[in-house]
């Protein structure tokens, strides 16, 4: 079967017309000549009795022969018919998931823009407050530090300067500051090291 694209014309059909058609021309001449040709061989070959039986054969229905093409020509016409529509729906379809997939491919990429400011301002903030406890005096910043969790904790001690990070862990009751070296030590532990 030919598969045509939406904007094709219809062609197939014209043309199943156009060679039923030729051939029904062709079955009319057939049937016309063939009693004809086949007498004359019987003449020649056989008596005459068979000469009667072979043009006493009954001549094909043509009305029967034209409307089976017909009826095969609209079979073919309404599976042309629901093809284009499928195709229509394919199409369709198609674009549909086109656009949604240019809207994700726009959201995931505003989605990231967001995240990435989120993550700047975040790490800006973190940044900032780091410098904060570094400038305090080590025993005002111990006292905030005995408060916070240990994981938090660590993750500032691990940003400041190891002079800054050695005068408040001095100020820190020593099992805190063992619980936060330990954190400290064990973040990279698992990291792959080639």
């Amino acid at each position: 079967m030919i598969m045509r694209t939406p904007n094709q014309p219809r062609k197939t059909g014209t043309i199943t017309v156009i060679v039923g058609l030729f051939l029904a021309s062709g079955l009319i001449r057939a049937v016309d000549i063939a009693p004809a040709f086949a007498e004359e061989m019987l003449q020649e070959d056989t008596p005459h009795e068979a000469v009667q039986m072979a043009s006493a054969e009954p001549m094909p229905d043509m009305p029967a022969l034209l409307k089976a093409i017909q009826a095969r020509e609209a079979q073919i016409a309404e599976r042309e018919a629901y093809i284009d529509r499928r195709m229509q729906t394919l199409a369709v379809a198609e674009q549909r998931i086109r656009e949604q997939m240019d809207a994700l491919t726009e959201a995931e990429s505003k989605l990231a823009a967001t995240l990435s400011l989120a993550d700047n301002a975040t790490e800006e903030d973190v940044a900032r407050l780091t410098e904060v406890y570094q400038r305090m005096k080590p025993t005002d910043a111990a006292g905030i530090f005995e408060t916070m969790d240990i994981q938090f904790a660590a993750g500032f001690f691990s940003r400041m300067r190891p002079e800054s990070s050695a005068a408040i862990m001095a100020n820190l009751p020593a099992d805190l500051a063992y619980s936060i070296s330990v954190v400290m030590a064990g973040r990279n532990a698992n990291a792959p090291r080639e």
